[in-house]
C-alpha cells in the first residue's frame, strides 16, 4: 500500500485545521533544553527523561529534559581534542554507555571506542573496546558514529586525512568496523565495509535492520549509503566530489564495477552529520523518512523514502540555530537537535 498520498492529506489537515506549524515556521517550536554547551557532538536517551550529551572538547553531560538540570559526568578518558577530534558520539544501551573519541596514542591519535556504566554522574567499569590501527598526527576525519544491531556493535571511521588508506583492506581507516556487543576489548573487531571518506551519520532502518550512513565528500559528493558486509564504497577511486581547488579526484570516476554506489548524493555538499529515521506520532508526515543534520547549510534535511530508497528532500529549520551536528528522536516523538556552535547546546522540536 502506498502511504504517501495519506501523508500528504494528513499534512494538509494539520496545516489547515489544527493550527500546527508548517516547515516554514517550525523554528517557532524550538526550545533550548539545559545549558549552553561548547560544540556538542553526540546525544543519546538513557530513559524517557534523561539524556547524555558529549562535547567535542572532552566533556559529557547528563541532562534532565523536563527540568533542564545538568550534571557534568566524571571519569572520562583523555581525549585528543584538536580540530575535528575530541569526545564524539555516545549511545546508551542496556545499562551501558558506548562512546567514541579520538584517543591519544603513539604516533598521534586514533578513533577509539569505550564502554562504561553510569553511577550517578560518574563513569565506572570503563572498558576500552577498540582502537583503530592507523594513528595520524592530524585532526581530521575520525568518523565516530555508533550503532547497535542484533548483537553487533558498529563504528564508523574516517580516512584520517590519508585517503589512500581507505582502500588498504587491512587498515581501519575509511571503514565501518563491527564488534560483538559483548566485546571485552580483545581482538574481535572485523572490518565490515571499506572505501569511506568521513562517515559522521549512522542510522538503523526500523523495518529492515540495515545500517544507513552518510558521509562527507570533498567539494561535493556527500553520500548516503546502505551498508552491505564486504562492500567497498569507493573513496577515493569513485566519488561524485572534486578536490577543494576544483580538479577531479583521481580519474573523476563516479561509478565502477566492484564498488557500491550511493543511494543519495549531494552536490554541492551539505556537510551531513547526524541522521535518524523518524518514528513517532508528533510529526506523522515524516513517519519512516530520514532526517539528516547539515553543518554547512545549517538546516535539517527531510529525506523522503519510497520503496526503500530516498526520492526527494526538503531542508527545514534553515539557519534557525546554526550548524546542526546530531539528532535523536525522543520516546514521545519530539526531535532533539545539537547545534555545533561555541554557545551550542540541546534543542527540542515539538508540537
Amino acid at each position: 500500500m502506498n502511504l504517501r498520498p495519506f501523508k500528504v492529506v494528513l499534512l494538509l489537515f494539520l496545516l489547515l485545521f489544527s493550527g500546527q506549524s508548517s516547515a516554514a515556521n517550525l523554528a517557532d517550536h524550538l526550545i533550548r533544553i539545559g545549558p549552553k554547551i561548547s560544540h556538542p557532538w553526540g546525544i543519546s536517551f538513557i530513559n524517557d527523561q534523561d539524556i547524555v550529551v558529549t562535547a567535542r572538547g572532552g566533556e559529557m553531560h547528563l541532562i534532565n529534559i523536563e527540568t533542564g538540570d545538568t550534571q557534568t559526568i566524571t571519569g572520562l578518558p583523555e581525549v585528543f581534542a584538536r580540530r575535528q577530534g575530541g569526545l564524539l558520539d555516545v549511545l546508551a544501551k542496556d545499562g551501558w554507555l558506548y562512546f567514541c573519541y579520538s584517543r591519544p596514542v603513539e604516533g598521534g591519535a586514533a578513533t577509539a571506542l569505550m564502554k562504561a556504566k553510569l553511577n550517578g554522574a560518574t563513569l565506572v567499569n570503563q572498558q576500552l573496546l577498540f582502537t583503530a590501527n592507523t594513528p595520524q598526527t592530524g585532526g581530521h576525519h575520525f568518523g565516530c558514529r555508533i550503532s547497535i544491531v542484533e548483537g553487533g556493535l558498529y563504528l564508523s571511521i574516517g580516512d584520517r586525512g590519508n585517503r589512500d588508506d581507505a582502500q588498504v583492506m587491512a587498515s581501519h581507516s575509511g571503514a565501518v568496523i563491527r564488534l560483538p556487543i559483548h566485546s571485552d576489548g580483545g581482538n574481535d573487531a572485523v572490518i565490515f565495509t571499506k572505501g569511506h571518506r568521513n562517515p559522521q551519520g549512522m542510522a538503523v532502518h526500523p523495518e529492515t535492520g540495515d545500517i544507513w550512513i552518510n558521509e562527507h565528500g570533498p567539494k561535493g559528493g556527500d553520500e548516503i549509503n546502505i551498508l552491505m558486509e564486504g562492500e567497498n564504497y569507493g573513496w577515493p577511486i569513485v566519488t561524485h566530489g572534486r578536490e577543494y581547488y576544483g580538479a577531479k579526484v583521481g580519474d573523476g570516476i563516479t561509478s565502477a564495477p566492484g564498488y557500491a554506489d550511493p543511494v543519495w548524493v549531494w552536490v554541492p555538499s551539505i556537510a551531513p552529520s547526524g541522521m535518524a529515521f523518524y518514528q513517532g506520532s508528533m510529526f506523522p508526515e515524516w513517519q519512516g523518512d530520514l532526517l539528516v543534520t547539515s553543518l554547512k547549510f545549517r538546516s535539517l534535511y527531510h529525506v523522503e523514502i519510497e520503496n526503500g530508497l530516498p526520492v526527494r528532500e526538503t531542508p527545514v529549520l534553515k539557519g534557525a540555530i546554526g550548524r546542526l551536528r546530531d539528532i535523536e528522536i525522543a520516546p514521545d516523538g519530539s526531535i532533539f537537535l545539537l547545534n555545533d556552535e561555541a554557545s551550542g547546546g540541546v534543542w527540542r522540536l515539538s508540537r
